[in-house]
């Protein structure tokens, strides 16, 4: 009990001390974290999130395409945008004006690429013999009909990212 007291008239000495002279007592990076995101701000950190995760998928998608040949000109798009977004990822992370302008806009075009990928795959589903009724022959051998929701769920990311306050560090 008595550690307790001397600990606590420890803390409340170092926090007018901090006070006095003009800073604030630094938290543990794992509760500071948790304070921005209780208050709204997660725009470095869903920015980060966004760059770790396009470039593997990027690649992921490069490598799909690739066994596919690339047979659709537009199959080159997402691969195109994917290093896009990565770098403005990296910008948003260190740039507050960076997040609010390339990062929506390289964003918003992934989501887009993202369904118009929906719609292409969905065409090449319908174009294998039988079409959408053998579906549970063509769906699993024709371009996988949800794969690029992905696309669009982290540019989804991205935009939200754009959106948030500035993390307090």
């Amino acid at each position: 009990m008595r550690m307790s007291r001397k600990r606590d008239v420890t803390l409340a000495l170092a926090r007018a001390a901090a006070t006095a002279i003009g800073s604030r007592p630094r938290r543990p990076l794992v509760a500071q974290a948790l304070w921005n995101l209780r208050h709204g701000r997660a725009q470095q950190m869903l920015s980060a999130a966004t760059t770790g995760a396009v470039v593997p998928l990027g690649l992921e998608v490069y490598v799909n395409h690739y066994g596919g040949s690339f047979g659709n000109k537009w199959m080159w798009s997402p691969i195109a945008l994917a290093p896009s977004l990565a770098v403005a990822g990296v910008a948003g992370v260190r740039s507050e004006r960076a997040a609010h302008t390339w990062l929506p806009f390289f964003s918003g075009l992934l989501v887009l690429n993202g369904v118009a990928g929906t719609y292409f795959h969905g065409r090449g589903v319908a174009r294998k013999p039988g079409g959408f009724g053998e579906a549970s022959y063509n769906l699993v051998t024709g371009p996988p009909l949800l794969a690029p929701g992905s696309l669009t769920m982290i540019g989804g990311i991205g935009l939200v990212a754009s959106v948030m306050r500035r993390e307090k560090w």
